[in-house]
């Protein structure tokens, strides 16, 4: 990939501390839901589902709670028929955002959306304003302390794109419809995975240097992920390393 990102390695943090506070699994059960919905509720023949599926287990969410989000999106039980929308804006510095939703009232997703960005110097665009600069792909992170070359021929073997060393992570790149695959071979290798995820890769990054501007960046980041309907929220900013790491204390 030719934009170099830490979004992914941020997003991982923040959900850590998301799922002490509890406030992961409600999204977290909804992204099942939609998924079962969209594509049935077989984990062999829907990988969306077996993704989604995967990241509740590993953010600990119980096993029949799961399987009742699962029954919801098949219609088994009675459940809310969420829309997925996406809102594209700029943070300030320019910095593009995607901003994933699952919602079943759009006014008042695009009315608290709106809101949170105008009041932290941003703003929503345009449909196709900024989409472009992104890229669907499979993210895996696997701490530092593996080895790369282990890494590499255990990821590559099974798919993976890209390999990128974001400080303490690394993150492996693959397609999205390799991102199950390449998960279960680091498995199988005994690698163990931080996460595995669907995010928006951007193809090109907007430096930042200042440790303010990061923070601020960083906050505005999750103003909107603790927006109930808001689901992910993706951005092109990349930061020196002990810049990021100083804006995040």
């Amino acid at each position: 990939m030719s934009g170099h990102s830490k979004w992914a390695t941020i997003k991982h943090k923040k959900g850590a501390a998301d799922a002490k506070r509890g406030k992961l699994f409600a999204k977290l059960i909804k992204q099942v839901e939609v998924a079962a919905r969209t594509g049935g509720g077989d984990l062999e023949s829907n990988p969306t589902l077996r993704t989604m599926f995967q990241k509740a287990r590993d953010n600990s969410v119980p096993l029949d709670t799961i399987e009742r989000a699962v029954k919801r999106g098949t219609g088994e039980l009675e459940g809310v028929n969420y829309e997925t929308v996406t809102y594209e804006g700029y943070a300030p510095g320019g910095v593009a955002l995607l901003i994933e939703c699952l919602t079943d009232n759009r006014n008042r997703t695009s009315g608290d959306i709106r809101s949170t960005l105008s009041k932290n110097g941003g703003s929503l665009a345009e449909p196709g304003a900024v989409a472009w600069q992104f890229e669907r792909k499979g993210v895996v992170l696997v701490s530092t302390s593996v080895e790369e070359d282990e890494l590499m021929l255990a990821a590559l073997d099974a798919g993976a794109e890209d390999l990128v060393d974001e400080g303490e992570m690394w993150r492996v790149t693959t397609p999205p419809t390799d991102l199950n695959t390449v998960r279960d071979a680091l498995d199988e290798a005994g690698i163990v995975v931080a996460s595995a995820d669907l995010v928006m890769l951007p193809s090109s990054t907007v430096e930042m240097t200042e440790v303010s501007d990061v923070k601020k960046l960083i906050n505005l980041m999750d103003l909107l992920d603790d927006l109930d309907d808001v689901q992910d929220v993706h951005g092109n900013m990349d930061a020196p390393d002990d810049v990021m790491e100083a804006a995040q204390q």
